[in-house]
């Protein structure tokens, strides 16, 4: 995982360093963390991203239209939810990987690493 560069959307400051923290200790480069979708936008813009950890509800907005951005660069990410499974995901996105909050520092990790198989 050392030297990807990985963008972290999440809008709990604490949340979002411990995130950052984690993926950082693992060898990645984080981008952000940023805690709305403006924000990832304009950080990101111009930035070559090997994937992308979005908290789904950012203050009452959802991270999906940034997912959408992303999935049109070929950007894979994976959702972080409070959320039981009743939350309700666009179709394209119903699929796409998810971890529950509090988010298990093995299985974050193991969720970014899958993102090297898809470096250009």
């Amino acid at each position: 995982m050392s030297g990807l560069k990985i963008l972290v959307v999440e809008d709990s400051f604490l949340v979002a360093l411990d995130l950052s923290d984690e993926l950082t200790d693992a060898g990645c480069d984080v981008v952000g963390p940023a805690p709305s979708v403006e924000e990832a936008l304009e950080q990101i813009d111009g930035v070559e991203l090997d994937g992308a950890v979005l908290d789904v509800n950012l203050h009452g907005e959802r991270s999906f239209p940034l997912a959408e951005h992303l999935a049109t660069r070929d950007v894979p990410f994976v959702f972080l939810t409070g959320y039981d499974s009743s939350t309700v995901f666009p179709d394209q996105f119903r699929d796409s990987p998810r971890l529950s909050k509090p988010v298990d520092t093995r299985r974050l990790i193991e969720a970014v690493s899958r993102f090297s198989q898809h470096r250009h």
